[in-house]
Formats: structure tokens, sequence, C-alpha cells
């Protein structure tokens, strides 16, 4: 019975995630970006000034979290598995080309975080326990006015909370100790569980503190490690760019373990990653970004834009040039082991393989505490705030869970139900767009004095 109901969601997630969804995810970007007339790019420096350098925004009550901590905690739930093993999958499927088609998922997802951010933050609302409440569920319901499509949404989410964004990640980190370090499944799973229950049982509040804490430390130490190699294969950097821009839009040929590719698919590879690692268009990061402390939707937008900037344009690019400089991306492997062959070849030991285990704990930890939320507010909007102490409850234990069990089904269900977040939440941001556009520029003008 089990393997027939991962065969049909298997099947089904194949259906939800073709090319019309990557289509629209992208399109959507494409559409949004020229409406804001590339605000992303002329914006992109004043996005990460307001981020990482201003941080605070004074004269404003509203929020529970600065706007640097909920940048944190949406990067958390982003920066995941994905970063290491998705990048390393679309390059060993599609080729090196399949980077440069991330980072065109990412540069117009970008504008698809940005709407999300502002429209999240404009129909935000206090819930009965003096928080914010906000994402897609509030701006489908209340913008839209389809509080049923809203109901969707966050059916879905709190659903793929306990997948995507609990026990696959609670399961990779349980098996990349036991590879590594030789510890237990359960022991980790036990680990994990107080660990997670510890931050998220203080709500919003305490997952911002940990994770504006933990996400620099975990981005900055892989990035380093990864320039290391780089850096130790400096005379292989003009190829990555050779190989990326030629691949991208040209066949590429068979070789080593490599069996070749299409243009298509390695587009096809590039976007289904991009997607799935900065998760611009899904509609789960605009649920942090609502618990912002901030006067205006748009300088929230302009932080949370910065999300995709990094997940995709930056860490996403330290695994594809690692695999590429390392001239192992046609080796037949593919995943975490591709990432973690390419690291110990380019630091010439094994202890690639414990910066690539180091890196995929706290990936999938920082993404445990996000989706924890995101989880949380769906079910609150579903059932209401009663029932917030037992989903954390429940949520904790489900960790522990996770790191002991197969996950086949968990793992086709979850992709189901990530795409099936993906729908309301376009439709929303499309049928919303003039919002957006107005809100925006209200705020370029009155208080930038500048014209959109």
């Amino acid at each position: 019975m089990q393997q027939k109901l991962v065969a049909f969601f298997h099947l089904l997630s194949n259906w939800i995630w073709g090319p019309p969804m990557l289509i629209l995810l992208v399109g959507t970007g494409v559409f949004l970006t020229i409406r804001l007339k590339g605000l992303q790019f002329r914006a992109l420096v004043h996005s990460l000034y307001l981020a990482l350098i201003k941080r605070k925004e004074n004269n404003s009550t509203a929020g529970d979290i600065s706007h640097f901590q909920a940048l944190m905690t949406a990067l958390a739930a982003t920066v995941g598995t994905g970063n290491i093993a998705g990048v390393a999958t679309a390059i060993a499927a599609g080729g090196p080309g399949a980077l440069f088609w991330m980072w065109i998922t990412g540069l117009f997802g970008m504008a698809t975080k940005f709407s999300e951010a502002i429209l999240a933050v404009k129909y935000r609302e206090v819930d009965e326990l003096g928080t914010m409440s906000g994402g897609p569920m509030y701006y489908i319901s209340k913008g839209l006015g389809w509080k049923w499509l809203g109901v969707l949404f966050a059916v879905f989410a709190s659903v793929a909370a306990f997948g995507i964004g609990n026990m696959v990640q609670s399961n990779s980190v349980a098996d990349a100790m036991e590879r590594t370090f030789h510890v237990p499944f359960w022991t980790t799973g036990v680990i994990l569980a107080i660990a997670t229950g510890l931050v998220i049982i203080g709500g919003i509040k305490s997952i911002g503190r940990v994770t504006s804490f933990l996400v620099p430390i975990m981005v900055v130490f892989y990035i380093i490690a990864a320039l290391i190699v780089i850096i130790l294969e400096y005379d292989q950097v003009p190829k990555i760019f050779l190989y990326v821009f030629r691949q991208a839009f040209t066949p590429t040929a068979a070789s080593g373990g490599f069996l070749g590719a299409s243009v298509m698919l390695t587009i096809r590879m590039g976007v289904a990653r991009g997607v799935f690692s900065n998760e611009s268009g899904l509609g789960s990061s605009p649920i942090a970004a609502a618990a912002a402390i901030t006067k205006y939707p748009t300088t929230q937008a302009l932080v949370s834009m910065t999300q995709t900037f990094i997940d995709t344009i930056v860490v996403c690019s330290m695994t594809g040039f690692v695999i590429i400089s390392t001239g192992l991306w046609n080796c037949g492997e593919t995943g975490a082991e591709l990432t973690t062959i390419a690291f110990n070849a380019g630091l010439r030991s094994s202890i690639g393989s414990i910066v690539v285990t180091i890196g995929l704990i706290l990936f999938a930890y920082s993404t445990i505490l996000g989706w924890s939320y995101y989880g949380e507010k769906s079910l609150e909007y579903l059932l209401g705030a009663r029932w917030v102490m037992p989903y954390r409850i429940a949520f904790t234990i489900v960790v522990a869970v996770g790191a002991v069990v197969e996950l086949q089904l968990v793992w086709s269900l979850a992709d189901v139900m990530n795409g099936l977040m993906a729908l309301p939440n376009l439709i929303g941001l499309l049928g919303l767009s003039g919002v957006i556009f107005n809100e925006t520029r209200h705020y370029f003008q009155h208080e930038l004095g500048k014209k959109l």
C-alpha cells in the first residue's frame, strides 16, 4: 500500500512541478520585474544596506522582530540542503549550464520575493496572542477577497511544514551524522528535537534571536570553505564561467560519467532547483516578513528581496563553483555525495566531508526553525491561537521521529504540498500586482524622493 502511495504522489509531484508550473513561477517573476521597472537591479545596494547595515527602523512600533531577524528567519528556512545537494543534482543532470539558469531564476525571483513581502506586511494583523500574523493566506483573503483560497494555502503550508520543513531535514542531518561521525540515527534525532524545542517554544522572538546568530555564521563558514577551494583551483576559474555560459545555450556532450544533456534539460534542471532553493513564489517567506518591525511595507520588501540574492546568487554559486572548478561535475555522482567529493578534491583531503556534513547540519537545522514558524502561523490561521502551543510540541516530537523513519512517502507528499502552496500564492501576487506597484511607487516618491 505504501509503495502505491509513493508512486501516486511521485507521479502527482512530477505533474505539478512540470514545465507549466516552472514557467508560471519564472513568468510571474518576469512580469513583476517589468511592472516594477527592474527594481531588484536598481535598488539592490540600498536593499543590502537596509538588511545588513541599518537593521533598525525608527518611529515604528508595529511588529515582533527586526528587519534583520525577519530576513535571517526566512534565510534559515531557504538556505538548506538544496544549496548543497540541489545544486549538485542540477549540475549532474543538466551540466554546468544549469547554474546559469539558477541565476536567472534567482534574479527574477527577487522581484517575486519583494512582492510577497510587501503584501505580507500590508495585509498583516495582530492575533489573539498580540503578535503579528501575515502571509499569503491573509493577502489572498483580505486583498483578493478569496478566503477559500487563503484557507487552501494555509492547509498546504501546514502539511508541508511537517514534511520538507521537518522530517526531511532531520533525516538528512541524521544520515550525515551517521556517515561522517558514526552517530546513531536515534541519538541525532533526540538531540535535534531538544535543540528545536528549546527555540520554538519561545515563538518568533526566540526564533529570530537564534537565526540572526546562527545563519550568518553558517553562511560565512560555507562561503569561506568554498572560496578556499576556488582559490586553490584558481587556474580553473576562467573555465567556470566559460562552461556555465556556453553550456547554458548549447547541448552538453556526454563525458566521463555524464550522460549528456539537451538545452531544455539544462534549463529545466536549473530553473527547478533554483526555485526549490530560494522558494520565490512558494509563499513561505512572506510569513516571516509579516513579523518585521516596520513602518512601511516596502522597507521590509526591499530587505526580503536580498534573501533570494544571498541564497541563489551567492550560496548556490559557491557550491556550483566548487563542483565545476574541481572538474568532477561529470564523474557520475549526484546530490550531496557529488558536493562532498568535490570539496574533498578541492581541499586535498577528507576534511571536505566534514565541511559538507557541518554545512548540511547547520542548513537543515536552520530550515527546521524557519519552517516551524511557517507551519505555526498557517495552523493558527486555520484553527486559532489556542493550537499554537500544541503545534510547537508536536513539531518538536516529529523532528525526532523524522530522524529514524523511512521517508519515501514524506518526500513525495512534501513535493506535492510545496507545489500546491505556490498556486494560490501566485494567483494572489498577479491579482494584487497593482497594489504592489502603488505601494512601491508611494514609498519611493514620498519617502526617498525618487521616481520608481
